[in-house]
This record gives structure tokens, sequence and C-alpha cells, in this order.
């Protein structure tokens, strides 16, 4: 038997009076997969993460997390997953071992101090382990953000742009990292990010969003072509100015 998706969304809606954020959103994610969440600022990119975390409530649809009913049991839901982005940083006064203390306190992590232990030392970070979050640099502050949000083992990863504000060589180096925890376990991520290099190197498969809806949906490598595109950035670019020319008729 096929095991059951990590995430499942189906015919997600959000509503602000006339505005529609997210139109009919349905995808899933499924084990040991990297899904690329693509698509133009105001696409709806980040309206759907939030509802899949729980910070939005949808206006009508389902979201299910390991088999469980989101927005029915969301407690149950969450704590199958975690969330980094370069746009949320931990509390720039608190050291890293603080930070991943209370957030692990948060996530009832069990054992948690050799738990943190484990991801102080996966991603290097034992020198700054009592150095505030807030004077460390981009590219250190990504690697404690993503020890915070693997501390639970979380099935299910949300990252929206994560690698957004790095130096090349940083942002290579947590690609890396991500890949080699999507490769073990039962992992699926959701990714969003506007560098269409780093999809096409990381993505497994990738969704197109356009007015809060899929517009395009396939393998980074193949769509462009798919398409009568060279390269995903030329599609990502055709899809931003022309959505309606690339819906099927």
């Amino acid at each position: 038997m096929t095991p059951p998706p990590v995430l499942a969304v189906s015919d997600l809606r959000k509503h602000y009076g006339p505005v529609v954020a997210v139109d009919g959103l349905s995808f899933e994610v499924r084990r040991n997969e990297i899904v690329g969440l693509l698509g133009p600022n105001g696409a709806g990119k980040t309206t759907a993460i939030n509802m899949i975390l729980g910070v939005l409530e949808p206006t009508s649809g389902s979201i299910t997390i390991e088999s469980v009913d989101a927005r029915a049991h969301r407690t149950g839901a969450l704590a199958h997953t975690n969330f980094a982005a370069v746009y949320a940083p931990l509390p720039g006064n608190l050291t890293v071992i603080q930070n991943l203390r209370i957030f692990g306190m948060l996530y009832n992590v069990p054992d948690l101090s050799a738990r943190i232990e484990q991801v102080i030392d996966q991603f290097e970070l034992d020198r700054f382990r009592h150095t505030r979050c807030g004077v460390l640099s981009s590219g250190e502050q990504t690697r404690v953000g993503l020890a915070k949000a693997l501390l639970n083992a979380p099935s299910l990863l949300l990252l929206d742009e994560p690698t957004a504000s790095l130096d090349p060589s940083a942002a290579r180096d947590i690609r890396q990292r991500i890949r080699q925890y999507a490769a073990q376990g039962d992992v699926g991520i959701l990714w969003t990010s506007h560098n269409m290099y780093e999809v096409e190197e990381v993505c497994d498969r990738v969704m197109f969003l356009a007015r809060g809806r899929v517009l395009l949906e396939g393998d980074p490598r193949q769509l462009p072509g798919e398409h009568g595109h060279k390269t995903l950035e030329d599609l990502f670019v055709a899809v931003a100015r022309e959505p309606l020319a690339m819906e099927p008729h």
C-alpha cells in the first residue's frame, strides 16, 4: 500500500471580503519529496503556508497533516510540523541555546537536552551556543532557524524563502543540509523561493501559483520545455506576466 501523503490540501480558499487570496488550492506533499511552491508576489504562497501552519483560518477547504485534520485538531497536526523563513528570525536578545531550549519546550520535545546537542552538532553551531542570535550573520541565523525547525523531527517542514538573504556559499550549504534531511525518514518539505536555480537543484516537483490557484505543476527540469521555454526562470516570468495565457484551454 502507498503510504498517505505527509500533507494533503483540498479546495483551500481564503477570502478577505471581495479579495480572493487563495482560490480552491489542492495539492499533496509526499514522503521524501521536496515540493516547490512558486509564483510572483501576491500569488498566494505565504497565505497558503500560514493556513497550513494554523496562523490564518481558511475560508473553506481542508488541510490534513499526517492523516490528522489540521482544522479540527490543530495541536495534533502541528506536532508533526515545523517552519523556517529568513523574515521570521528567532528572538535576537536570546542566545542560541536559550532559543533552542524555549522552542523545544514549546514543542514538547522529549529528551530535549540531548536533542539540542544533536541539532547544534548537525548545523555546526557549537561555538555560537552562548551567542545572542541578534549578533549572528544572516547565514548563521538561518542555520539556527533550521536547527529550531528540526528540533521536533517534523515530518512536514515548511520553508518560506529559506536562503533569500544568504551569499551563494551559505545558500549552497543550507540547500545541502535540507536535502539530507528530506532523504531520511518519512519527511516531506514544502519550499517557496524566487531563486529558480535553487528550485531546479533542490525540488523534485514544483507548482506555479497565480491568483491563488495552481496553474502549472511538474518536474522543474522538464516543465519549461513542456510550455515552450528554455529555463525555469523564463517560465516563471511568463507566469508572472501573463497567467491567463498559461491556463489550459
